[in-house]
C-alpha cells in the first residue's frame, strides 16, 4: 500500500465515526458536514478507477446503513440515553384531568383575553382555555365557569 492509500483509509475511518456522531447528536453540523467531506476523499484517494469509485461509494452507503441501524438499535434501549428523547416529565402548574371538567364549576377567574367567544382565562395562576356562552367580554374582566360542555370550559361574567 502506497502513502495516498493509507490517507484515504484513514479519511475513510475519520469520516465513519464523524457521521456516526452525527448520528448521535442531532443537527447537520460540523461532525456531518465534516464526515461527508472526508468520505468523499476517502473514495477519491482510494480509487483507482471510475467503476472502483462506484463501487466504493456502494460499500460507503452500505455501512453506513448498517452504523445506523446498529445507533439506532442502541439508543433505542433504554440503557443509553439519548440526546434526541425527552425522559422528563413535562408538568405545568395544576395537573388538569381533561376527562372530568366539572370540578372546576363555579371556579372564579380574570378574562386573560378578549373572549370573542373563545379565549383565555386566569383561575389563580392557571391559564385555561375557555369560551364565553355567546357574548363579548373584555380583558381583565372577572368570571366565573358556569357549565362545562364535553371538554369545553364556559364562562360568564361576574
Amino acid at each position: 500500500m502506497d502513502t495516498v492509500m493509507m490517507i484515504g483509509i484513514l479519511f475513510l475511518i475519520a469520516g465513519f465515526i464523524l457521521i456516526g456522531v452525527e448520528m448521535v447528536v442531532p443537527g447537520f453540523g460540523v461532525p456531518g458536514i465534516s464526515g461527508i467531506v472526508c468520505l468523499m476523499a476517502g473514495i477519491f484517494l482510494t480509487a483507482d478507477s471510475i467503476e472502483q469509485g462506484v463501487l466504493i461509494t456502494v460499500v460507503v452507503i452500505v455501512a453506513l446503513g448498517i452504523l445506523m441501524t446498529i445507533i439506532m438499535g442502541f439508543l433505542s434501549q433504554k440503557k443509553f440515553k439519548s440526546p434526541i428523547i425527552l425522559d422528563t416529565d413535562v408538568k405545568a402548574g395544576v395537573p388538569i384531568d381533561s376527562s372530568d371538567l366539572t370540578y372546576l364549576l363555579g371556579k372564579e377567574g380574570v378574562a386573560a383575553t378578549d373572549l370573542k367567544p373563545a379565549g383565555k382565562g386566569d383561575f389563580e395562576g392557571v391559564e385555561l382555555d375557555i369560551f364565553s356562552e355567546g357574548q363579548y367580554i373584555k380583558k381583565g374582566t372577572r368570571i366565573v365557569i358556569s357549565k362545562v360542555n364535553q371538554k369545553k370550559l364556559m364562562v360568564k361574567e361576574l
